[in-house]
């Protein structure tokens, strides 16, 4: 008995170690999920082997889809940055002089965006309506059919595509890495927003962005962050006339 009085004193600051533990680690496991839209699609996708869950999301994930089995996602290096940046600097030239990236207004411009991003924050970056949300459908083939506006850069890898064609809801949303750093990616995509005739605008809150748009409310917003192994994340969110 004097043993087991002895043994429980013990147990409870185990648990509360335990416990405290545990939080540090869920706190770890947030922060890495949001750098990682590979881990956050397998954390967060419904339970396939389940018909009655097969498409469903409880989580309200980003895009909601079955997991993309991209290609695995190769480390930037100081030289491999350099050449994307230039290979989106050769590809801008060929139609002429590239515009400078203007610096960022104060201010904020909508949400981060990111892996665990609601598809109402997606949306809402374009100003698409809120009942766009169930046509999306995930299908790499549709990051292959993006107009020039919304044209990726030269090897940006995607991590996921997906967008709906529906009348109202022409909308395409593409997740991709690059090697080049955040500023050129902004660069690139703010040339091409500018040479479409769209208004161009740069933010930096709540993270880096770029929003174009045109009166008939054509819509390009381009959301950047450093991510894993030294890319840049990048996420892409065009809506057409």
């Amino acid at each position: 008995m004097g043993m087991r009085r002895a043994l429980i004193p013990l147990l409870c600051l185990g648990l509360v170690a335990c416990a405290e533990g545990a939080g540090d680690r869920a706190a770890d496991d947030a922060a890495l999920i949001a750098q990682d839209p590979v881990i956050a699609r397998a954390l967060n996708d419904p339970l396939m082997s389940d018909p009655d869950l097969a498409s469903r999301n409880e989580a309200n994930a980003a895009i909601g889809w079955a997991d993309s089995h991209a290609l695995p996602v190769l480390p930037a290096t100081r030289e491999s940055a350099s050449a994307a940046r230039e290979a989106m600097r050769l590809e801008l030239l060929e139609q002429g002089p590239i515009p400078n990236l203007p610096p960022a207004p104060e201010g904020r411009q909508g949400k981060r965006l990111g892996p665990l991003a609601s598809a109402g924050d997606l949306l809402a970056v374009v100003k698409a309506p809120a009942s766009c949300a169930g046509r999306l459908k995930e299908d790499f083939a549709l990051a292959a059919s993006l107009p020039p506006v919304a044209s990726l850069p030269p090897q940006g890898m995607v991590t996921q595509a997906g967008g709906s064609d529906a009348k109202g809801c022409r909308l395409r949303i593409v997740r991709y890495h690059s090697h080049a750093a955040p500023e050129d990616v902004l660069q690139y995509h703010y040339a091409r927003g500018l040479r479409a005739g769209l208004t161009a605008r740069r933010y930096a809150e709540p993270e880096a962005s770029i929003i174009a748009s045109s009166k008939g409310g054509e819509t390009l917003a381009v959301h950047v962050r450093p991510g894993v192994h030294g890319l840049t994340s990048v996420d892409l969110v065009y809506l057409a006339p």
